[in-house]
């Protein structure tokens, strides 16, 4: 709906009401999921922003991490996605939509809990694209608990081993070849703030991501580098499907935020192309909601 002055009317600007009941095992894949994610495939429009950079971005195949890669295209970069190699359907969708906005696209299948990939990743994008400018540290991992009481252990260190170290394993492996103008930039989370008993160990990985992202814009600022966090508010992306959520919770995702709906990964973008480019030259260590007006 349009209003009195051209702009869109943000509380119906996508789908107003929750979502079907539906299910399936993680990670999670873009062809069940119902309605479909929309990553700005059609909407997006690049201005020039990032041209000539080279990205890296993890969980890069659908979700938030499409989102951003196709925006980083469209804007001029270069862009490599890692992903799960079960996600690897997804992510030659991603790549393909990267080549068509006319930029070198990478295709990185692995699993960044094991050390070896996750530190790999780094130098398959220099030797492919001849540098790093930007890492966006996205892949992440949850599902609904009953309880701290029965949450099995393998469980928590699949939450903490990508979510964490995952991230550690990337980021190591990247700062001593970043330059000065570079930025790392984390999709922490709404729940590092507002943490919810249901996604508990998630949660506490988002809270630390935080934690991390401060820390790192204190060590790397004197470097020129810069370090920040987007936190999403809810979010359509197959992960929520896959997260283990009854029709409930389904039907009313999103609906308790101002705007009275969720999010689409597409209304994410602009904020990872903000942080990543030069309109941000003075932005280190913060964090960017992006929560449909819910406070962090």
């Amino acid at each position: 709906m349009m209003t009195t002055n051209g702009a869109d009317d943000p509380r119906d600007d996508h789908r107003e009401e929750g979502f079907p009941p539906q299910g399936q095992d993680q990670p999670g894949h873009l062809d069940e999921v119902t309605p479909r994610p929309d990553h700005g495939e059609k909407s997006y429009e690049g201005h020039g922003r990032l041209r000539g950079r080279r990205a890296l971005i993890t969980g890069g195949d659908s979700g938030i991490g499409r989102a951003v890669a196709i925006a980083f295209a469209r804007e001029g970069a270069d862009v490599a996605i890692a992903h799960l190699p079960e996600e690897q359907e997804d992510a030659n969708e991603t790549i393909r939509c990267i080549h068509d906005a006319g930029r070198n696209g990478l295709s990185l299948p692995g699993d960044v809990r094991d050390e070896a990939f996750a530190a790999q990743i780094v130098d398959r994008t220099r030797d492919e694209f001849g540098g790093l400018d930007i890492l966006v540290l996205n892949a992440g991992y949850q599902k609904d608990r009953d309880s701290l009481a029965t949450l099995p252990t393998e469980e928590f260190d699949r939450v903490m081993r990508t979510n964490l170290y995952g991230l550690m394993f990337t980021a190591r492996a990247a700062i001593p070849h970043l330059k000065p103008g570079a930025t790392i930039t984390v999709t922490a989370s709404i729940q590092a703030f507002h943490p919810s008993p249901v996604l508990i160990d998630y949660a506490m990985t988002k809270a630390a991501q935080v934690a991390f992202i401060k820390a790192l814009a204190e060590e790397l600022g004197p470097k020129g580098v810069r370090a920040n966090a987007v936190a999403p508010g809810p979010i359509w992306t197959p992960l929520i499907p896959a997260t283990g959520w009854g029709p409930k919770q389904l039907a009313s995702f999103g609906q308790d935020t101002p705007l009275g709906r969720a999010g689409q990964p597409a209304e994410l973008a602009g904020a990872y192309v903000y942080l990543a480019s030069d309109d941000a030259s003075y932005v280190s260590g913060a964090v960017l909601p992006v929560t449909g007006g819910k406070p962090l």
